[in-house]
């Protein structure tokens, strides 16, 4: 079979993406072989490629978290699964419920424990969760945790409800996922991106105003005037100590933050975090999810009809080719490997 690895280097980073052959492993108990049909990337996989993740096992590793394929064979003492279901796993073997540990870090799939970027994968028969009929394989490699951190952040942390007022940040996947599940719960979202194109096709999702962050730079006060003063009652924040003032200055009393990414870096915030003690707010660390809220929220998606939004789909011989595109920040939604 064939599989991309990551090796590290004596200075630290990873080397490239390098595709490899390699034997065919054999799942041992409480495990599953799954015939891999389709992967995505996430910004914690560029991380990784260069390093910086502080999911990282240090090692060589089979890269990306998220894909969605076939149970091809069973080992010992497996049941409730058969060959042929259609599977999706969680980034986090040993999350099954409750509330998170750190331990959980140490088999991350992608970072500290191999991967799904190869023709097969062994992985606990405890992580995985059944792909929802309506979606493809491609859509369901969307799920593990662009969707899912969403779900986490607004539904199980946020107690999101009909009528409340969202802020998603960007138009990557994470916050693409937002809109979708929002506007699915009655929610009113708006949407922030650089470019219009990307807004008009949020727009077509359900977003219920958009702001062009590059001509409003005050994208805070913007925010501030469509709510009529009150600011909005969930964010999803993706930026990180960049924009976490900004976001603090449009979120309103009693309001939830779900601080998920760190597209803006690694620093302290340089904003007052005052507004958060002023305003009663909650601020919530965001990453990924449990298998059982991965069940809750696949329940969801079928019941809502709701599909990934993916912006491309890459052949597993261009994978390097979807780590660029996600590079780039030109993408809308999901970039995906599809290994056919």
């Amino acid at each position: 079979m064939r599989q991309y690895r990551l090796e590290p280097t004596a200075a630290g980073p990873m080397e490239p993406v390098k595709i490899e052959d390699a034997p065919v492993p054999e799942p041992g108990p409480g495990e599953v072989r799954v015939r891999v049909r389709a992967c995505s990337l996430n910004y914690r996989d560029l991380l990784v490629r260069s390093g910086k993740s502080a999911s990282g096992g240090g090692g060589s590793v089979i890269p990306l978290s998220d894909g969605a394929g076939e149970i091809d064979a069973l080992g010992e003492g497996v049941s409730g699964w058969e060959r042929g279901d259609r599977v999706v796993a969680g980034i986090f073997r040993d999350w099954e419920d409750g509330r998170f540990e750190m331990r959980f870090h140490k088999a991350a799939l992608g970072g500290s424990a191999d991967g799904v970027l190869s023709e097969f994968v062994v992985l606990s028969a405890a992580q995985l969760v059944r792909l929802p009929g309506h979606l493809t394989f491609a859509e369901g490699a969307c799920l593990p945790v662009a969707a899912l951190t969403a779900w986490h952040s607004l539904v199980e942390r946020g107690g999101l409800k009909s009528g409340d007022t969202v802020l998603a940040l960007g138009t990557g996947g994470v916050s693409i996922g937002s809109l979708q599940i929002a506007a699915a719960l009655g929610a009113k979202v708006i949407v922030t991106s650089s470019s219009d194109e990307k807004l008009e096709r949020a727009r077509a999702l359900g977003a219920w105003h958009t702001v062009n962050y590059a001509t409003q730079p005050d994208w805070d006060k913007t925010v501030w005037d469509l709510t009529d003063k009150r600011g909005v009652d969930h964010i999803i924040e993706v930026g990180g100590p960049g924009t976490l003032g900004r976001s603090m200055n449009a979120i309103a009393p009693g309001g939830h933050i779900g601080l998920i990414g760190v597209l803006t870096g690694f620093e302290a915030p340089e904003a007052s975090l005052f507004p958060l003690l002023a305003r009663n707010v909650d601020l919530h660390g965001i990453y990924a999810g449990s298998r059982a809220m991965f069940e809750r929220m696949n329940a969801f998606l079928a019941e809502k009809a709701i599909h990934p939004a993916i912006d491309r789909e890459f052949a597993f011989d261009d994978a390097l080719a979807a780590y660029d595109w996600l590079e780039s920040g030109r993408h809308f939604g999901k970039v995906v490997v599809n290994l056919g």
